[in-house]
């Protein structure tokens, strides 16, 4: 290490540019640029390890230097939550890449974290097999998708990546690395909790992803989407009841309001009302099977329903663009139906919303124009409504002017736990400072 007080500035960056180089290799460190901020917050060195122990490495670096580091993906949702507090090394995991060895009478795969999502899924594809991640962000990693648990349409049957996930190998902020998989031990002070659950979601703030093994799924052998026009948000919640009742088994249940007419959202009983959106069932299975359990979706639609053999074209995709507001609303699926009528009446005009119905688990899109103010107030209607239905309405990314104004997390009860958890992986804060929820 350079001595500061002999150093300038100048000399201090040269030197660590260099280290990194030396670990990284000629081409894979350098200084940062603009577009290698993280939700606003500028970096000053990307870093490219091409092994694990070069990113236990590069860590070792940000420890003798006192810098922060931000791991990165793809970067397909660089921008999603708060900024960090401080972004040194943005660590890229791009040449951690590849997949373990996998036959079709496996279970599980091993993946590296750089490893893009969809490539997974192509090998697996060809011993007819798939991951049940179907994250939206199309282009993102395995790591990526883990880091910030992304769901998507299959969320429903499968649950989160995250409970996919049967062992992750990451390194720790003090360069070790380590494993997680099944439970931590009793003794720990995260003991109780699935190690593995912390580090997803966690977006790098408690450890650097390097690998993850994966439970395996055979494809189905026949796939329908069944969709069926709703009228309004009640509507959604009596369908939805009317499904979880069953023995359907859908493998995915969304919904689509691609512009909420305030004028239309009127009681069930007044069917002159035209659609304000579609509400989409994905069925998974025995060809036989699926065609029955299609033809009874028919009928509880009752009218217009359609089947087909792909998805509609907004299937698995956000309702917002990277200029807007948005929202992740999370609300047990007979609440759901509150929470969007509360964001109808603090907006008084269309709100796009899509997502998983059939968990209470969807997105809206606000326009980036809207003041934060203005935003503030939407914010705070949802959640008073949410807040006896132990529901909760968080800021996914939003333009700079309102992501550093409002709150972006509302009521977080688990802070205190929160904090003992990053106190215990990361007790120097090196590691994504600010990035989890609260500021930690």
């Amino acid at each position: 290490m350079v001595d500061d007080k002999r150093s300038t500035p100048q000399r201090r960056s040269a030197d660590i540019t260099r280290r990194l180089a030396g670990i990284c290799g000629p081409g894979f460190a350098r200084a940062a640029g603009a577009a290698d901020g993280v939700a606003g917050a500028p970096a000053r060195w990307v870093a490219v390890p091409g092994t694990v122990d070069a990113v236990g490495a590069v860590l070792d670096v940000a420890a003798d230097e006192e810098l922060a580091v931000v791991p990165r993906g793809a970067g397909t949702k660089i921008d999603w939550g708060a900024a960090p507090s401080r972004v040194d090394i943005v660590l890229d995991t791009g040449r951690l890449a590849g997949i373990g060895h996998w036959s079709p009478g496996e279970q599980t795969v091993e993946v590296g974290a750089g490893t893009p999502l969809r490539s997974v899924q192509a090998v697996l594809a060809q011993g007819r097999h798939r991951l049940a991640m179907d994250a939206p962000s199309t282009d993102a990693t395995i790591g990526g998708v883990l880091s910030a648990d992304e769901t998507g349409p299959l969320h429903h049957r499968y649950g989160t990546p995250g409970q996919q996930v049967v062992g992750m190998s990451y390194v720790d902020s003090a360069g070790v690395p380590s494993q997680a998989g099944n439970r931590a031990a009793a003794g720990d002070p995260v003991g109780g909790h699935d190690l593995t659950r912390l580090l997803c979601g966690s977006q790098g703030a408690l450890g650097v992803l390097v690998s993850a093994t994966l439970r395996v799924q055979p494809l189905p052998a026949s796939r329908i989407w069944v969709s069926g026009p709703v009228r309004n948000p009640s509507q959604v919640q009596e369908l939805v009841g009317e499904l979880v009742a069953t023995t359907l088994a859908p493998s995915a249940v969304e919904l689509d309001l691609p512009a909420v007419d305030v004028g239309r959202l009127a009681p069930r009983r007044q069917r002159p009302n035209p659609p304000i959106g579609s509400l989409v069932v994905l069925l998974e299975g025995d060809p036989t099977d699926v065609a029955e359990r299609a033809a009874w979706l028919v009928d509880l639609f009752d009218d217009d329903a359609e089947v087909t053999d792909a998805p509609p074209d907004w299937w698995s995709r956000y309702p917002f663009g990277p200029e807007d507001v948005a929202l992740r609303i999370d609300a047990p699926a007979g609440d759901l139906h509150a929470a969007l009528y509360a964001l109808r009446d603090v907006v008084g005009a269309p709100v796009p919303v899509r997502g998983a119905a059939g968990l209470g688990l969807v997105h809206a899109a606000l326009p980036g124009s809207m003041s934060p103010g203005r935003v503030t107030s939407v914010l705070d209607a949802v959640r008073r409504v949410l807040l006896a239905r132990a529901g909760s309405c968080v800021v996914v990314s939003a333009p700079p002017q309102v992501r550093d104004a409002v709150d972006l997390w509302g009521d977080l009860p688990g802070l205190p736990a929160l904090r003992q958890v990053k106190e215990r992986f990361d007790p120097y804060r090196r590691l994504a400072p600010g990035r989890l929820p609260g500021g930690i």
